[in-house]
Order: structure tokens, then C-alpha cells, then sequence
């Protein structure tokens, strides 16, 4: 299995960057694989919360020093120079991530496309630039990364304690986003799996969650929660989603009377995320993963853009265009 070699550069200013957002940022490059080199940029006291994962992770901190009139460009600078010296340096590092969907780094994505790296980049939607997210050969808005969804009801097969389903069902939603993230193939090896699992969670031990192997604790996960599907291939054990799921409690429709709750409890969910503004996309697209049979008509409106307007007269979000005409809600 060939397995990214990845440096991370992180832009704070532009990304508004909060714990949760940061630990999910190196989630989503650690399922690609290692993160050989990590720094950030614009570090001020504002972000001290942030010391515990920074450290972790082993990144190294550019500070943000403010002197004269205009500084704007001087950790955009800072970040060219460094991502380009690594990648003449460094040749273990096939990969780059950047943290940031300023225009002003195309030429740096270019010229690193150019030597046959991979750039992923990650931006929140509010900042980010068209023409950022094209140049990338993969790019990600941090709404989407976060996960910042409503959680879907769910309904245990049987009791245990509190901690033990909020342990389990959180090893089992990490287990969920990896498989997900396999766009290019429907299951992959129990081995390959746990490989991935220890890069995001290096203290991860079956014994934890009461089980001898990775196999019984898989079989376990898949029994409880109805979303991992588990098999034996030639004496290999292999892990996919499974197709079904659970069809034991039906998630509600939504309809004129309560597509407003569904709406307001999305919001807030960036809002606790710490998102200001969001693409209007990225809310559709939430409300569809959470109710996939979501349409405006049956809510009483021909467009999306319908809903964003009628929100706004609700007081949920204020609707503003970019600098490339591009439309934003403001979250209340």
C-alpha cells in the first residue's frame, strides 16, 4: 500500500483556526497518510489553546510580528518560502498540505504541481478563492472537514453505560470517516485499517474496548452500531460500510412545519464550530446528509437561495456576496 508522505502548512489567520478545527484538519491528512513536517503561521496569544495539539503533532510555530503599516504578506511569504525550500530539500515528502484558500498561493501550488507533488488544500468556504481551489489537486472546505452535521438519531441494539456507547461510538464514527474516505474502493484490509487508526490515535489498544483482537472488536462495533460491514476473503479480513444500516428507527422527513428546527440546529452547529459564515452549498449539503430526501418544494420553496432569503427574514443569518460575487451567509 503506498502511503502520502506529508508536509502541513497552516495559514491561522485565514483558516480562524479553533482546537476542534486543527484536530480535525490533521485527521482528515493522517487518513491519507504520515505527517513527516507540520508548521503554522500568524501564531499570536489568541491562539494558546492551540499549544497542546501543535506540540503533539510536532509542529513548529511562526510567530505573527507586527511592525510598520502594511504586514499583511509577511507570514503569506514566510509560508512560500518555507513550503518550497522542503520540497527542494526534503525528498522523503511527496505531499502538501495548505491550510488556507488565499489566491496568493497559486504560484506556490503551480510550482509544487510542477515537481510532481501532491497539494491538498483546506480552506474555510467564507475564504476561500475560486481560483485557489481549482489550482489544488484536491481541495476541502473546513465546514466539511469539521463535520460540523447535526448528528443523526440513532438507536442502540442493546444497554451499556453511558461512557462505554460514547467510547465505542466514537472509535466507531472514526472507523466510519475512514472508510469514507476510500472514494477509490468499497473495503479495505482490517490490517491497512488499523495502520490508519494508529496514526490518528497512536494509544488506540483493543484490550480498551474489552477485546482480545482487532477482528472481535470490529465484529463488536459492526453488531452495535449497523455501520461497518466485516468479512473473511481468503483469510483476510476485510472492512466496508455497510449498505443497509439501520432501518429500526426512520429519521423524520422534513417538512413546513419543522424545516426550520432542522435548519437553526444546523446553524448552530457551525456556530459551536466556530464558523462565522458559511457557503450556502455546504449547509445544503448537510441538510441533505442528514435528511436525503430533502427537497425545497416540499418545504414551500422553488430555490435554495428561497430558504437562505426566508432565514433571513427569521433573524438565523444575514446573506452577503464576496468580492467574487459569490453568495455567504452570516450566522446569527
Amino acid at each position: 500500500m503506498f502511503l502520502s508522505k506529508f508536509a502541513v502548512f497552516v495559514d491561522l489567520e485565514n483558516c480562524g483556526a479553533k482546537v476542534a478545527t486543527l484536530k480535525s484538519i490533521l485527521e482528515k491528512v493522517k487518513i491519507r497518510g504520515d505527517i513527516l513536517l507540520g508548521k503554522v503561521y500568524g501564531y499570536t496569544d489568541k491562539f494558546d489553546d492551540l499549544k497542546e495539539v501543535l506540540l503533539s503533532n510536532t509542529f513548529t510555530v511562526v510567530p505573527s510580528l507586527r511592525y510598520g503599516i502594511s504586514q499583511k504578506n509577511n507570514a503569506d511569504i514566510q509560508l512560500v518560502i518555507d513550503a518550497l525550500q522542503v520540497a527542494y530539500e526534503n525528498e522523503l515528502i511527496d505531499s502538501f498540505c495548505i491550510v488556507s484558500g488565499d489566491s496568493d498561493y497559486v504560484p506556490l501550488v503551480g510550482r509544487l504541481k510542477s515537481m510532481g507533488k501532491f497539494v491538498l488544500g483546506i480552506s474555510r468556504s467564507e475564504a476561500a478563492s475560486n481560483i485557489f481551489i481549482n489550482a489544488c489537486n484536491e481541495f476541502q472546505f473546513l465546514e466539511s472537514v469539521g463535520k460540523r452535521n447535526v448528528e443523526k438519531p440513532r438507536k442502540q441494539k442493546s444497554s451499556y453505560t453511558n461512557e462505554e456507547v460514547a467510547d465505542e461510538s466514537e472509535l466507531n464514527k472514526l472507523l466510519t470517516t475512514v472508510l469514507e474516505e476510500q472514494t477509490d474502493r468499497d473495503e479495505i484490509y482490517a490490517s491497512e485499517l488499523k495502520g490508519t487508526l494508529l496514526r490518528l490515535r497512536p494509544d488506540f489498544n483493543e484490550k480498551a474496548y474489552g477485546c482480545a483482537t482487532f477482528y472481535r472488536l470490529l465484529m463488536k462495533l459492526a453488531n452495535r452500531f449497523g455501520d461497518l460491514r466485516v468479512h473473511n476473503d481468503n483469510f483476510d479480513v476485510m472492512v466496508g460500510l455497510s449498505n443497509s444500516g439501520e432501518n429500526t428507527e426512520a429519521i423524520p422527513q422534513l417538512t413546513r412545519e419543522n424545516w426550520k428546527d432542522a435548519f437553526a440546529a444546523q446553524i448552530k452547529a457551525y456556530k459551536d464550530g466556530g464558523f462565522e459564515r458559511v457557503n450556502p452549498s455546504i449547509l445544503k449539503a448537510d441538510i441533505i446528509t442528514a435528511y436525503p430526501d430533502f427537497n425545497e418544494r416540499a418545504i414551500g420553496f422553488k430555490r435554495f437561495s428561497d430558504v437562505m432569503k426566508q432565514l433571513e427574514k427569521d433573524g438565523l443569518v444575514v446573506i452577503e456576496m464576496d468580492e467574487q460575487n459569490t453568495m455567504l451567509i452570516k450566522l446569527l
